[in-house]
């Protein structure tokens, strides 16, 4: 498979952003693009870039982008992260890979199976997608703009307090379907 499977979990950080203003929006790490798709069928004047490091993603993400009628309104940028990405947005959105390198062989085999490795772990403690996120965020995001990132259960905290260090204000962590820890919300001032 080239993308991760979309997880319902993720439903909540779109149904978190619907709450937000916001008619620029970016994605990062989009996969299959469901998550900046979603947000674009919900916001008819919205428009959105999304980004990828896996062309392949990219591939599958336009077709599902032109099997909606979405094209239009969205471009596919291949991007490490924010390397690529210019200008400003109301709303930065990812479920960025969070499994940590210790926790891989743990994962149930039909998801360490069927989801690229890149899509599931950055390595190491988990946080490194986290860390690049909080260092571009502040430059991305307009005046009063949102980021919110899933995240695993577990990561909450370390995810707040890189925000924090990173100069984003009103960090909320909000429950998943299961009420688990599952998205960390930030502003910029």
């Amino acid at each position: 498979p080239d993308v991760l499977d979309p997880r319902p979990e993720t439903e909540c950080l779109v149904l978190a952003a619907l709450d937000l203003p916001g008619g620029r929006m970016l994605d990062l790490g989009t996969g299959t693009g469901a998550i900046v798709l979603a947000m674009l069928s919900q916001r008819g004047a919205a428009t959105a870039v999304a980004t990828d490091i896996s062309e392949a993603a990219l591939d599958v993400a336009r077709g599902n982008a032109a099997a909606l009628g979405l094209v239009a309104r969205c471009d596919f940028v291949r991007s490490d992260w924010f390397s690529d990405v210019t200008g400003q947005f109301d709303l930065i959105l990812s479920n960025p890979p969070y499994i940590a390198a210790d926790e891989m062989p743990a994962l149930a085999p039909e998801v360490r199976g069927r989801d690229p490795e890149l899509a599931l772990t950055p390595g190491g403690d988990g946080l490194a997608a986290y860390r690049a996120i909080a260092s571009g965020a502040s430059a991305h995001l307009a005046p009063g703009g949102h980021l919110l990132v899933e995240i695993g259960p577990t990561q909450a905290q370390a995810v707040s307090n890189l925000f924090r260090a990173a100069g984003l204000v009103a960090i909320t962590v909000l429950p998943d379907l299961d009420g688990r820890d599952r998205i960390v919300q930030a502003t910029r001032k």
